[in-house]
Order: structure tokens, then C-alpha cells, then sequence
């Protein structure tokens, strides 16, 4: 399941294994990686460089993303439901189709996120409007 640094996280990725849940990845590099279906689910990427990282259908449940850069990363489709983005740089992610319910992006950088889902249990950032945004709304 959990790997112990992003080298072998890519290695084992590129040899075709997929679930990677609960790693301790914390400041780790994955700056432009290739993720795209992988389960990182209840993983510690908090302080992460994942720009530009293609994260296009992956489990990100309950991860811990915390002060990370996801700026330009491909999340369209990723299930980030209960992840903790605070104070994440997203700027120029795609978010269409991601499942933000129950996620906490308070201080996050965020312009844009449209397609994405959220619920009243998703935390925003300050002055963000979902609607605007071309967010959906989705209890549940």
C-alpha cells in the first residue's frame, strides 16, 4: 500500500501498481508525474510540489495536500472528497469533474474550478463564488 518517497512511488506507478493509500509523501517532489488513476487516498502530501502533475481520475480521498502546489495539475475526474487543500495553490488546475465534497480549500488559491462538485460541507476560500466559478452543487 503506502510507499516511502516519491522515487518509489514513481518507480512502483511505472511498473503498473496503482494503490499507493496512506504514504507519507510530505514535501515530497512529483512536480509534472504522472498519477493519472492511482490511489493516494488518506496520503500526507502536505507542502507537496505536484505542478502540472497529471492526477486525471485519481483517489486523493481524505488526503492531506496542505500548503501543497497543485498549480496547472490535471485533477479533472479526481476524487479529492474530505482532502484537506488549506492554504494549496490550485491556479490553473483543472478541476472539471472532481468530487470536492467535504473538502477544505479555507485559504487556498483557487480561480477557477468549474465542472467540479462541492456540497455544503465543502470549505471554500474567502470571497470565492462556486457559482461564478461554473461549479456544481451535489449533496451527498
Amino acid at each position: 500500500m503506502g510507499v516511502p518517497n516519491a522515487d518509489e512511488l514513481l518507480t512502483r506507478y511505472a511498473e503498473g501498481e496503482r494503490n499507493f493509500s496512506e504514504s507519507d509523501l510530505a514535501g515530497a517532489n512529483l512536480r509534472e508525474a504522472n498519477l493519472s488513476e492511482a490511489n493516494l487516498s488518506h496520503t500526507d502530501l502536505n507542502g507537496g510540489n505536484l505542478h502540472e502533475a497529471n492526477l486525471h481520475w485519481t483517489d486523493l480521498s481524505g488526503t492531506d495536500f496542505r500548503e501543497a502546489n497543485l498549480s496547472g495539475a490535471n485533477l479533472s475526474g479526481a476524487n479529492l472528497s474530505g482532502a484537506d487543500l488549506s492554504g494549496a495553490d490550485l491556479s490553473g488546475a483543472d478541476l472539471f469533474g472532481a468530487n470536492l465534497r467535504d473538502a477544505d480549500l479555507t485559504n487556498a488559491i483557487l480561480d477557477e474550478a468549474s465542472g467540479a462538485y462541492y456540497n455544503t460541507d465543502t470549505h471554500l476560500p474567502d470571497g470565492f463564488d462556486p457559482a461564478k466559478s461554473g461549479m456544481i452543487f451535489r449533496e451527498g
